[in-house]
């Protein structure tokens, strides 16, 4: 408990010092498109069609453990929820803004968990491109 309290308190002076604006942790480029870890939230893009990305997402879910709890898709997003054995909610959002590209965000309960999104990511990566 007092590792959170220090490591929020980090956080804070961290995010005061760099003019309060978001937090870039971690960038990276891949073959198949940008990744950024972002203020508590994965985000990158991929370019597969959102049912791939869908489908990759779940059978990410089924390697890794995680049963999803809430899922929701139409043609241009998706939204799948799943919790952990810690019981931290999981949540991936899916975005089409084109034919062709998909957006994915993943947050890993209240503050990010950047190396379980970063996982969770690489699984859903190797469904796509296995």
């Amino acid at each position: 408990m007092r590792t959170k309290r220090v490591l929020l308190a980090i956080l804070l002076v961290c995010t005061a010092v760099s003019g309060g604006g978001c937090l870039l942790v971690a960038v990276g480029a891949g073959a198949a498109g940008t990744v950024a870890y972002l203020s508590g939230d994965l985000k990158a893009v991929e370019s597969r069609s959102l049912e791939d990305v869908y489908q990759a997402t779940f059978k990410a879910l089924e390697q890794l453990e995680l049963m999803p709890t809430k899922e929701s898709k139409d043609a241009l997003s998706a939204v799948v929820v799943a919790r952990d054995a810690q019981d931290k909610k999981i949540t991936i959002k899916l975005h089409a803004p084109a034919e062709g590209s998909t957006k994915i965000s993943i947050r890993v309960g209240v503050f990010g968990d950047e190396t379980k999104s970063r996982l969770i990511y690489q699984k859903i990566h190797d469904n796509l491109y296995p």
